[in-house]
């Protein structure tokens, strides 16, 4: 297949995962989401969302390439543009690959979270995930925890409406 032909049969970023739309809405006797509710995006075989105390954790699995890193991105970007001061956790522990498509949206994530005045950090025990932050010259900017920190203490384990 030559290059172009290649371009023209890859799926485009909106057309790999055809998502549930808006849904219904709010049941009877449920109050609907607030502005302030920041909207997390649906879980997907790449990653999910969920609150663990003050942390925003992201578990990421399977592989992270060109053509599955848009749907990462969604859930990094709805962490990092979140209310207040972002502290996201990025959990690489489940990956089987990642490559620099991966590495451009945790790059992009981070410098929102921090120009929100928050922090992106990575959770991974992977030699290979430490080769690929060497090799990127990232290490620094990623330093990887080996597992989720333990939430501070008087921190509620969990805040609700996010999943």
């Amino acid at each position: 297949m030559t290059p172009d032909a290649h371009d023209r049969a890859a799926p485009r970023p909106g057309d790999a995962v055809a998502g549930p739309g808006p849904g219904p809405g709010p049941l009877p006797g449920q109050a609907a989401p607030s502005a302030a509710t920041p909207a997390v995006p649906a879980a997907n075989q790449y990653a999910h969302t969920r609150r663990t105390g003050p942390y925003t954790v992201i578990v990421v699995a399977g592989e992270i390439d060109v053509a599955s890193a848009d749907l990462l991105a969604e859930h990094l970007t709805a962490a990092a543009d979140g209310p207040g001061e972002p502290d996201v956790l990025v959990d690489l522990r489940e990956v089987a690959f990642f490559d620099c498509s991966g590495l451009r949206v945790l790059c992009r994530a981070e410098a929102t979270a921090r120009a929100r005045g928050g922090r992106l950090r990575v959770v991974c025990d992977q030699p290979r995930m430490h080769r690929l932050l060497r090799a990127a010259r990232l290490l620094g900017r990623f330093p990887p925890l080996a597992d989720l920190p333990p939430p501070p203490p008087g921190a509620s384990p969990q805040r609700p409406g996010l999943m």
